[in-house]
């Protein structure tokens, strides 16, 4: 066979006919949700939803709200944390661009446009389609509402630290330091002398002091990797018995969970409220909403026991070691802190928080971690939660994929291969453990593994490290 060349000068066609261009066989996992979508009504209600944001015979050319929120949704199933890079991912794939309903020869949305629209739709619109999206979870039976955990996470903010100004002078860190120094008898201070007096220094990461110019709701925060960042906070409210989330918020990161926290479960009762008035969608939830809070050790305080205790929700929150505690004057906290101990010490209550750490975790890693939202690209908590709560309707999506088809998102059925042989071989394996040959055969189906999808739960397969043996499952 003649070996081909790669033609370097090409004339370019002035006519190809429509038959003729290229077309992508789809991913079924995209075809499968814009069957969902367009069975539940998706496109009609952003529709209506967002009619009053756009002009009839002005302005440049639009983009559909269709299409824009589903753009927010590829988001978070490619694990794309900019909207540039969104863009970028749309014009380069077939398959998306059919997702999105676009023709061969109509160009993809730029980044340019998708900001554009994000800032002409309000927050509110983006949190009517969460709702929906919640709507159709529970169409689906995978919400009940009784139980809510609560947990928080932080987003590393589009800011950074060397770019503090002081709240009062407006002077940056590094001119505050050179003040210190002259005023200290240093005239000309080198930087190991700015280091040495910045080391000594206490209280110097004080947000009451410093903020970021160009983003002032970005704190100075600890992360979780012990590096000091700006950054914000997301805090999620989860159903327990499916995992979804029912309510999402963006506060300050330097605001204590006990500040947040009942603003999240008050925002959770109104969408599961709103799911409630529906008729189809509230068969499957519990007749009690809310009866039940579980949080970690963060939410633990006086007067958060006390006002869901008001408010008659049972509480499982973890409590701190803090020795004898002085209870005089105090016997409504000690009521609920006493009842809320009796609770934690059952079955029941290290059950839930066994699940607390399993069902909310799971969610911060495919929203924030393989979502690629870890760091965030905007700046505001109004435009930051506009994309969180897509993203986080994205993943109640893949919840309700998963039970449709077994995976929860596109890149998961990279995985399904090597789980069916796992499957195939397991009772062999368990027969032929003894005999060398078979176990190469076996690390040879293990390497499979290297998609990292079959580790996830939205597919629906665990992969522990030596699935042949009995039990292992």
């Amino acid at each position: 066979m003649a070996m081909g060349r790669r033609k370097r000068e090409k004339q370019v066609g002035l006519w190809v006919e429509t038959r003729a261009l290229a077309r992508s066989p789809g991913h079924p996992f995209y075809e499968r949700l814009n069957k969902l979508l367009d069975a539940e009504g998706f496109d009609a209600f952003v529709e209506e939803q967002c009619s009053c944001f756009y002009a009839e015979r002005m302005g440049r050319p639009s983009l559909a709200p269709a299409v824009y929120f589903r753009l927010l949704l590829i988001g978070y199933f490619e694990g794309i944390d900019s909207e540039r890079g969104i863009a970028w991912r749309v014009a380069d794939s077939l398959t998306l661009r059919e997702f999105l309903g676009l023709e061969l020869s109509e160009a993809p949305p730029d980044h340019s446009t998708i900001s554009r629209t994000r800032r002409l739709i309000d927050l509110e619109s983006h949190s009517e389609v969460f709702a929906w999206v919640l709507a159709v979870v529970a169409k689906n039976g995978l919400l009940r509402g009784q139980t809510l955990g609560v947990d928080s996470t932080t987003l590393e903010a589009n800011a950074a630290l060397r770019s503090i100004v002081r709240r009062d002078s407006g002077e940056s860190y590094d001119d505050f330091l050179v003040r210190l120094a002259q005023a200290s008898g240093i005239e000309t201070p080198t930087r190991e002398d700015l280091a040495k007096i910045d080391k000594s220094r206490k209280g110097k990461g004080s947000n009451d002091d410093w903020n970021n110019p160009h983003d002032p709701d970005a704190t100075i925060t600890k992360m979780k990797d012990g590096r000091t960042k700006l950054a914000h906070k997301a805090e999620h409210v989860v159903d327990m018995d499916s995992g979804a989330v029912v309510a999402v918020r963006v506060e300050r990161a330097a605001s204590g969970d006990t500040q947040t926290v009942s603003g999240s479960v008050e925002e959770a009762l109104e969408n599961l409220q709103a799911v409630l008035d529906e008729p189809e969608a509230a068969e499957g939830l519990s007749e009690s909403l809310a009866a039940e809070l579980v949080g970690d050790k963060g939410y633990h305080a006086n007067a958060v026991l006390e006002y869901f205790q008001d408010l008659g929700i049972r509480t499982y929150v973890s409590e701190p070691k803090r020795g004898r505690r002085n209870w005089k004057g105090k016997p409504a906290a000690k009521k609920a802190t006493y009842g809320n101990r009796r609770r934690m010490a059952r079955a029941k209550g290290k059950t839930l928080q066994r699940r607390r750490g399993e069902l909310l975790e799971r969610g911060f890693a495919h929203c924030y971690e393989t979502g690629g939202m870890r760091r965030t690209h905007l700046r505001r908590h109004g435009n930051i939660l506009k994309r969180t709560l897509i993203h986080v309707a994205g993943f109640n999506l893949g919840l309700v994929m998963r039970k449709v088809c077994g995976v929860g998102k596109p890149k998961a059925l990279q995985g399904r291969l090597a789980a069916l042989l796992e499957v195939l071989l397991r009772p062999l394996g368990r027969r032929w453990a003894s005999w060398k040959p078979w176990s190469r055969v076996c690390r040879s189906v293990l390497r499979l593994r290297r998609f990292p999808e079959l580790q996830q739960p939205h597919c629906g397969f665990s992969v522990s490290e030596d699935p042949f043996q009995v039990g292992s499952h």
